[in-house]
């Protein structure tokens, strides 16, 4: 038996029933908020390409955190900026490192909040790559006969590893490899479950797309690669069956949650995720989206909370059982707000 249409019309514009029977809920607890830790002391400092966004010292980001979870979010996502960068990116793993440090300041400050750790090198290496680099035999450059270079996987994954176990030893709640190397999850799987960390869950970033909207990102963590690209290890925005397929394969290494990045380009691979694998299921609504709702609103030619608000919805109706997004605190805020009317 069919429901009239008639009847659907007449339950939405009765506002309580409207709420009664929306299929889509998008409350707080959906939310994770990122943050951006930087070395030194009493620093804010605002990113440009990111408006409302800073690059905050560990006492700031303590400060910020309290307003988050004052908002009504309950979890973070940290992101380091370190003093110093190196081939290696050996800041990523070091147990006195920015995010170690870090971790420890707020697991004390604020225990009851779930802190997730990025695990990649891109932020800690001076040539911006995601992993250690080697000369690639098969590809020359220039006139010049000098061998390009090229990631080597598997040492890239022993430090991916290393760099995961140091945030677990520092207190993290769960870790998340963003790096798209192949095997990483089976490693630092394993390598937690040795180290005594079981317990740690790995939040994967299993289908991130080498997409034109991390600018913002690498902008605010000065990790732009200093040539060539991620593409050899970051997947093509055409492949959707790739997504699952690198989903699938996440789970079997030992992810805990799998990941879609960017969200709103890809609302599709989000649904087709969710429904193969059953898995909870992360959304990244990135850097770029994030701050072109912030341009157009800052132009006047969208309403900010509205847009932000569908946005986010449209990122949950698709299957996303949690939201990384830059505009976490304020959603919960306005999720508060309206619950109060």
């Amino acid at each position: 038996m069919s429901f009239p249409a008639t009847r659907l019309r007449r339950l939405r514009r009765t506002e309580p029933l409207r709420d009664l029977v929306r299929e889509t809920s998008l409350t707080a607890d959906h939310l994770v908020q990122p943050l951006f830790i930087t070395a030194g002391e009493g620093v804010r400092d605002p990113i440009e390409s990111m408006p409302g966004m800073e690059r905050l010292s560990i006492s700031e980001a303590v400060a910020e955190v309290t307003e988050i979870a004052a908002a009504g979010v309950r979890a973070v996502l940290l992101f380091g900026i370190p003093a110093t960068k190196d081939e290696v990116g050996s800041e990523a793993y070091d147990d006195e490192g920015i995010i170690q440090m870090a971790v420890r300041a707020l697991k004390e400050a604020h225990p009851e909040i779930v802190v997730i750790t990025d695990v990649c090198l891109c932020e800690y290496t001076s040539h911006g790559h995601c992993g250690v680099l080697e000369p690639d035999p098969h590809r020359r450059a220039g006139s010049g006969g000098d061998a390009e270079m090229m990631v080597d996987n598997d040492l890239t994954i022993e430090l991916l590893a290393k760099t995961a176990i140091s945030h677990a030893s520092a207190g993290a709640d769960a870790v998340a490899p963003s790096d798209m190397m192949d095997g990483r999850i089976g490693a630092i799987r394993t390598q937690l479950d040795e180290e005594g960390h079981s317990s740690v869950p790995i939040v994967a970033y299993s289908a991130k797309y080498a997409s034109a909207f991390y600018g913002p990102f690498r902008e605010a963590a000065g990790s732009t690669p200093e040539f060539g690209d991620r593409r050899g290890y970051q997947m093509d925005p055409a492949n959707a069956d790739e997504a699952v397929r690198e989903a699938m394969l996440d789970l079997e290494e030992g992810a805990d949650v799998v990941m879609v990045k960017p969200a709103l380009p890809y609302l599709d691979v989000i649904r087709r995720v969710k429904d193969a694998t059953g898995a909870p299921v992360a959304a990244y609504h990135v850097g770029g989206e994030y701050s072109m709702l912030k341009a157009a609103a800052a132009n006047g030619w969208i309403d900010e909370r509205a847009a932000a608000m569908e946005s986010l919805t449209s990122i949950r109706r698709a299957g996303a059982d949690m939201i990384i997004t830059y505009f976490a605190k304020d959603a919960a805020a306005w999720l508060a707000e309206a619950a109060r009317r």
